[in-house]
């Protein structure tokens, strides 16, 4: 665990010297039993042997609560009254192809989408790990499995391979309410039988990641994320000042850089261009207060943008692989959630404008090819609407969205039957989605030659991958 000791504010950097710097946890960053130089070194030398981790990387936006599929990119308007989209449908780029008409601004860039219509998560509850794990013994996240492949770190940045955006890593001193999704969270990123070591590193607070690399200087200087950054700051300006680092080793001054630059900066918004903050910023779009009046929706925000922001910073950073949450998305109408879906037009919406956004981002910065978004749920929505006009949980379809990741855009792949309730082509599960990540992160013929490694790895990576993306 990092422990730097400051419990002398007004006390120069004598105070903290190279050798009470490196004792105090060696930047250590404690994972498992090697501090963080040494994860380094020993990730620096597996990638010179031929690591199979190529550079790139995967959000996944996980939709909490089970986006209604005919809503989003199966509108299925010539199905009766009961069947097809409540939101009406739009035209997109795609000729033929329509979305529900809450998102605009994705119909319009449609080139640079694949929509999936074939996808069964074959899960009807809100439980995240079979879908996001693809089925595998070892019970863990994909994520968590990219992580024990990849390593724990990226090697130049030391950035956390693995992390999980929520919204109270935005907003400082946000307090949202608990609900079913708040159970369910940890499952989104759960490790399973790999164990904690990689576990995503949660900068909203939380899971032994969080712990182990927590910042320790004094309290007050911890109250909130802006202490910990001027706290970062000052004792780096410090340190440059009487070269208290010189001397120190490749692995422990790279690691120094890690809570210093990679880290710290990586994580606040405030470095970013005012410009590309105001064009990812969502919070405008709807009252978020308005939302948690339903239980349903108590950690509903209208934060995604900023995460969604956070997310492609955390790329471009060196992390393979991050997860944004966003939650609301239990349309039942009944006394937990809104009437009549009337909710689905301000998340909807928010989504639109985030993920757009983010979207174009990456082709503008010429990301597109190297990191791959993924928005999904936990499950779709009954085709047929219930009897207070909303839709229930649903295992047998859902839609994906993908960008990026240098697939084969401007498609839709598979279809759904005439009310949109079984595939009606090839069906695609969760196995196939974890077999696609795997295939965008790594090089599968150096995954192969690993020694040591599980075999459960092996067999999700040889799982086939949704085939018409490559």
């Amino acid at each position: 665990m990092l422990t730097l000791s400051d419990h002398k504010p007004n006390q120069t950097c004598q105070g903290l010297g190279r050798r009470d710097f490196l004792k105090a946890g060696a930047l250590g960053l404690g994972l498992g039993n090697l501090t963080l130089p040494g994860l380094l070194e020993a990730k620096a030398k597996a990638l010179a042997n031929g690591k199979p981790m190529r550079n790139k990387s995967v959000v996944l936006l996980f939709l909490q609560g089970g986006p209604p599929h005919i809503e989003f990119f199966d509108p299925k308007m010539s199905a009766p009254a009961e069947y097809r989209s409540i939101t009406g449908e739009i035209p997109t780029k795609i000729p033929g192809v329509t979305f529900g008409s809450t998102f605009p601004q994705l119909a319009k860039m449609a080139d640079k989408l694949a929509i999936v219509r074939s996808y069964q998560s074959r899960n009807a509850g809100h439980t995240y790990l079979k879908v996001t794990s693809g089925g595998n013994e070892m019970k863990a996240a994909t994520s968590a499995v990219a992580t024990r492949v990849g390593g724990t770190f990226d090697k130049a940045s030391g950035m956390p391979n693995n992390c999980l955006v929520l919204p109270e890593a935005i907003q400082e001193n946000l307090k949202l309410g608990s609900n079913f999704e708040t159970g369910a969270l940890p499952t989104l990123t759960d490790p399973g039988t790999l164990g904690s070591t990689y576990s995503a590193f949660n900068p909203a607070g939380g899971g032994t990641a969080k712990e182990n690399m927590q910042l320790r200087i004094s309290p007050d200087r911890l109250a909130d994320r802006k202490g910990l950054l001027g706290g970062l700051d000052g004792i780096k300006r410090n340190l440059d000042a009487d070269g208290s680092l010189e001397g120190a080793d490749y692995f422990s001054q790279q690691a120094f850089d890690v809570v210093t630059k990679g880290i710290s900066s990586a994580f606040d918004l405030t470095k970013e261009d005012p410009k590309t903050l105001a064009k990812y910023d969502t919070r405008s779009l709807f009252d978020a207060r308005k939302l948690q009046r339903w239980a349903d929706m108590r950690r509903a925000t209208n934060l995604l943008g900023l995460q969604m922001l956070m997310a492609r910073r955390l790329c471009e950073s060196g992390c393979s692989f991050v997860t944004v949450s966003d939650c609301g998305w239990d349309y039942h109408a009944n006394n937990n959630s809104p009437k009549g879906m009337a909710g689905l037009h301000p998340m909807g919406n928010q989504v639109d404008h985030a993920v757009a956004t983010f979207v174009q981002d990456l082709h503008d910065r010429g990301l597109n090819e190297d990191v791959l978004l993924i928005v999904t749920g936990e499950m779709g929505r009954s085709p047929k609407l219930n009897k207070n006009g909303g839709r229930d949980h649903y295992g047998n379809l859902t839609s994906l969205l993908m960008a990026g990741g240098g697939l084969k855009v401007g498609q839709v792949v598979g279809e759904s039957d005439h009310i949109s309730a079984f595939p009606a082509t090839r069906p695609y599960g969760p196995e196939n989605l974890s077999a696609t990540i795997l295939h965008h992160l790594f090089d599968l013929s150096e995954l192969r030659l690993i020694d040591g490694l599980p075999g459960e790895v092996l067999a999700m990576a040889n799982d086939s991958p949704i085939e018409e993306l490559f």
